[in-house]
């Protein structure tokens, strides 16, 4: 297990290097690798723990270097990670309620009341936002699929998010990736791209407990 743990910990402090390592062994299919992992990412409950925006900062400064063409990268990711947010939502339409039946410890009825609340307050831009949140953005398109969103206003912000999302780390990575600074101490910037990342949902749960507290 710790062996696995340091495993995880290399893949995303190292991201750089591992990436260069597979594009040098697969060459074109490469690109079909990047495209299974934000797809699954994005699209699979179960997977929340791969790598997304590092793997997409990193694969722009590859880009940079002319390891992959830019423009396919932004249409292959862009792909990926609005067909994975799309199959997520219908996984949570189909079989989420089913989930939901019971009364389970993790998995209670009063949590999808919550979800479909927080949906209807915040709407779309609960899906757009989520995709700056790891792990977060795994989760809420499922959950907008068990919450029964609207479709229609779904695919609209999935399609703005998912290309939002793309945009900002893979261009981001592209022009900035290949600084001297950068490179010496990428691990350092994946550990702070993660920690910013959490700070919105670092903040939603500070303010849940805070009403929480203010009404009892």
């Amino acid at each position: 297990m710790t062996e696995i743990l340091r495993q995880v910990v290399d893949l995303f402090l190292n991201i750089d290097q591992n990436l260069a390592r597979i594009v040098a062994n697969f060459g074109v299919w490469s690109y079909a690798l990047l495209f299974l992992v934000i797809f699954m990412e994005t699209g699979l409950v179960v997977t929340p723990f791969l790598p997304g925006d590092s793997l997409i900062f990193a694969a722009g400064a590859l880009a940079a270097s002319n390891a992959f063409s830019i423009l396919w990268l932004f249409i292959l990711l862009v792909a990926a990670a609005i067909i994975g947010d799309t199959v997520n939502y219908w996984i949570g339409h189909y079989i989420g309620p089913r989930v939901f039946e019971g009364n389970h410890r993790l998995l209670k009825k009063e949590y999808l009341h919550k979800a479909q609340a927080f949906y209807d307050k915040h709407g779309g831009a609960a899906i757009v936002l989520a995709r700056f949140v790891p792990i977060v953005r795994t989760f809420a398109p499922f959950v907008a699929g068990v919450s029964k969103m609207n479709y229609s206003q779904f695919i609209y912000y999935n399609i703005m998010g998912g290309a939002f999302w793309v945009t900002l780390f893979l261009f981001t990575g592209y022009f900035f990736g290949n600084l001297p600074w950068v490179k010496h101490n990428f691990e350092y910037l994946i550990i702070a791209i993660v920690l910013i990342s959490v700070v919105p949902m670092a903040i939603e749960v500070y303010k849940a407990k805070t009403d929480k507290h203010h009404y009892d």
